[in-house]
């Protein structure tokens, strides 16, 4: 090599180091940027659905700090796939995001060998949102005051007691087979598609029972169309000091606490999912939104990405059973 070639191709070295620089720190100084077009939350229930309207006040959160709109973008369908499946298709830029849940993500799994999407694989973690427990509660004008006057109406009529959900795998189903495994009584499952029609059927007394989440049924329990019996939670809860757990009512284990958060399409860069944890998280921690929650039963929460995938892999395992003896399949 001549003496006039070292500093041509030592010039060319530093210009191929600085181009390489330059797209290395592409994603940061993106994730810097970003949001800079609005966010879409693909959400697996219908407009005004309990999971609904919460996302859509945090989101208002979100969209007043980094001055860009969040749109919600409603997918019902197929116990959570339909929206689930739109998220994993989506473009892995932090744009489209979705709302997750522990029925889709953590129960669908052991539902069917031919999911079109892997929990796991398929998406990145973003954070926790919220979680609430399941009451169970009965028509109000039954004269059934406890778990254990349930479970005297179950011996005594014929085909045994029946129950209504919000689909399949749902928490009020898996609830409602615990419950079933348990008692050892003879039960029948009534899925709908959503909570109010189940709920107008129970007040009529077409049902026996729902496992459902306090927000669904508050106003009838005040107006006393429904009465709870019982929440299917470790403890009591310190908001409702009188209704005992599932196992203070003679029937333990049957507990199932209900989570909602943020996923994004696998291969959306660790800088974006970061910022977006940043954000959502501290949307969730708002005061103001965290009392009005409470107030409904509802507890807001946020998490690191890897607790969140972590909490995602346990409840694939721990419901994995529950879905089994349920004998519960996608239609």
């Amino acid at each position: 090599m001549s003496a006039m070639s070292k500093p041509l191709m030592a010039a060319m070295l530093m210009g191929l180091l600085g181009t390489a620089l330059l797209f290395a720190s592409a994603p940061s100084a993106h994730a810097q940027n970003f949001p800079t077009k609005p966010i879409t939350v693909i959400v697996p229930y219908t407009p005004g659905a309990t999971a609904d309207t919460t996302i859509r006040l945090i989101s208002q959160k979100v969209t007043e700090a980094v001055g860009q709109p969040i749109r919600i973008d409603n997918r019902p369908g197929g116990n959570g796939v339909i929206g689930t499946l739109a998220a994993k298709q989506a473009a892995p830029d932090g744009y489209t995001l979705l709302q997750a849940n522990i029925s889709a993500h953590a129960a669908n799994p052991s539902l069917s060998s031919k999911l079109p999407y892997d929990p796991i694989r398929d998406f990145k973690p973003v954070t926790l949102l919220w979680t609430f427990p399941s009451f169970l509660v009965v028509p109000g004008s039954e004269a059934v005051r406890s778990v254990a006057d349930l479970a005297v109406l179950g011996k005594s009529k014929p085909g045994g007691l029946s129950y209504v959900s919000t689909g399949i795998a749902t928490g009020g189903h898996l609830l409602g087979e615990m419950f079933r495994t348990r008692s050892g009584l003879p039960m029948v499952h009534v899925p709908y598609k959503g909570a109010a029609p189940a709920i107008v059927d129970l007040v009529a007394g077409r049902a026996d029972f729902f496992f459902v989440s306090y927000a669904s049924v508050s106003g009838y329990i005040a107006e006393g169309k429904l009465r709870a019996l019982a929440v299917a939670a470790p403890n009591r809860l310190k908001r409702f000091p009188d209704i005992p757990t599932m196992a203070e009512a003679g029937f333990p284990n049957v507990e199932y606490v209900t989570w909602f958060g943020l996923l994004a399409p696998a291969g959306t860069p660790d800088a974006i999912i970061a910022k977006l944890n940043e954000e959502f998280a501290r949307a969730a921690r708002s005061p103001d939104l965290v009392k009005r929650f409470s107030d409904e039963g509802i507890d807001l929460a946020s998490t690191s990405p890897a607790e969140f995938g972590q909490m995602i892999s346990g409840d694939i395992e721990k419901l994995r059973k529950v879905v089994r003896d349920s004998g519960a399949k996608f239609e």
